[in-house]
């Protein structure tokens, strides 16, 4: 592939990270969230400049969605490359460089908000299906882009939920989304692929506190209810889960061990010991976690609270219902406590796709074509994607890959939603090449 072409996905994910499409609630931006309009548009310039179908799909013109397309001919599935054009807010206080300013410095690193999280991936399979259209390729199967709007907060539904049920013609067989791809060393020499085959879902509860009313000048009278909401974090903790056993994980774990995994303690810290990433990443997938984020008590200085709370982002495994996580709340807090559960939000499933697919088949036969000697691993995701939607609302058989070799797996991990967030610029290209060989190999 040309440097030309390397000029060119860099030049699109550069336009990409400079455009500030933060999404969270407005009062935390002091504007309105997303606006990813702008991100679709000049993708939808783009794509259709090279001769490809697009158009933006929106229930808030502030917050379109991309639909790009090269229609298929016929004797094969459909294949969407998948991704959000949203990203997490960034304080530029925190960073070496501005986040929204797509630098490049002396060594190669492109450095930005949304660099990993995921408009370098949008970037190189946009890029990927505009090659693909300028050489004329004609797939067997449809080739779809779609570049998303609030995947990163989903309570304004205008993105990947809504864009299936309101356009029931948006059906891919197959996707390919984040949510792996990074090399990870084993310590005994290995090299591992992680390839996302699913994620967990969501389920979040408001613990409530409960006690007396007071005057806080006079600490003894009533019953601060914040003392007990200290007692309520003590009891969570790090909302660390309480170990199940499914097969998913055995599965992972029986790869990276070379053998059943036994004891799930036992196995969870030796495959721990494998790769440091994996000391965090393979706990959190054995049940249900509920890290506590989000507290508030009073609402004046000088009035002790009835009333004080801790909200639990609770991440559930595939299948676990809303009884299994109040369950396990409560088995968590104990029956001494005065509190109540309210639930903010309604329950987001989470899912999963096959181990074996003619999609992995065809990631495993491109990366051993490009010189890839590492294996693939089949891991759960720890957060939350738009695979799910796309499971659910569409059948699809949906897998999270871009493959990384320039950046560690360390430096992708550390860029999700945190400060310094960079991604280098060869791995950009070799996006390209990987989702052109792909499509190749699946629809040519």
């Amino acid at each position: 592939m040309t440097a030309g072409v390397h000029d060119e996905v860099l030049r699109v994910a550069r336009d990409l990270i400079r455009m500030d499409t933060s999404n969270a609630p407005a009062e935390a931006l002091g504007r309105a969230p997303g606006e990813e309009t702008q991100a679709a548009e000049y993708l939808h310039d783009y794509l259709s400049g090279h001769g490809v179908e697009c158009e933006l799909v929106a229930r808030d013109e502030r917050r379109a969605n991309l639909v790009a397309r090269i229609p298929g001919t016929g004797g094969a599935p459909s294949l969407a490359f998948v991704g959000h054009t949203d990203v997490v807010p960034a304080d530029p206080r925190d960073w070496t460089h501005p986040p929204f300013e797509a630098v490049v410095d002396d060594e190669g690193w492109l450095w930005g908000r949304g660099a990993i999280d995921m408009k370098g991936e949008v970037a190189g399979r946009a890029v990927a299906m505009a090659a693909l259209a300028r050489s004329g390729f004609r797939p067997r199967g449809d080739l779809w882009l779609l570049a998303v709007a609030d995947e990163e907060d989903g309570m304004y539904d205008v993105g990947m939920r809504w864009l299936l049920e309101a356009r029931p013609d948006i059906r891919p067989d197959l996707a390919l989304n984040e949510g792996g791809g990074e090399r990870m060393v084993l310590s005994d020499g290995r090299v591992v692929l992680p390839v996302g085959v699913g994620e967990k879902g969501t389920y979040p509860v408001r613990v409530t506190a409960v006690g007396e009313a007071g005057h806080a000048s006079t600490p003894t009278i009533g019953d601060n209810a914040v003392p007990h909401l200290g007692e309520v974090l003590r009891r969570i903790g790090l909302g660390t889960a309480e170990p199940q056993r499914s097969p998913l994980l055995e599965r992972t774990l029986e790869i990276l061990l070379g053998e059943p995994p036994g004891d799930l303690d036992d196995a969870l810290a030796r495959a721990g010991r494998l790769q440091p990433l994996l000391l965090d990443v393979l706990p959190a997938l054995v049940g249900t976690t509920m890290a506590p984020t989000l507290v508030g008590g009073s609402s004046k200085r000088n009035v002790m609270p009835a009333r004080a709370w801790v909200e639990l982002d609770c991440r559930i495994l595939p299948g676990t219902t809303e009884a299994d996580v109040e369950r396990a709340v409560r088995a968590r807090l104990g029956d001494d406590l005065r509190y109540e559960l309210t639930w903010p939000e309604h329950l987001v499933a989470g899912s999963s796709s096959p181990e074996e697919s003619p999609l992995i088949d065809a990631i495993g036969a491109v990366l051993a074509q490009q010189g890839e000697t590492g294996s693939l691993l089949p891991l759960l995701g720890t957060g939350f994607t738009d695979s799910v939607y796309l499971r659910a609302g569409a059948g699809t058989t949906a897998y999270g890959f871009n493959p990384y070799r320039a950046t560690s797996a360390e430096v992708v991990a550390e860029g999700f939603h945190n400060a310094d967030e960079r991604i280098h610029v060869d791995d950009l290209l070799h996006s390209v090449e990987f989702h052109e060989a792909l499509a190749r190999r699946l629809l040519g």
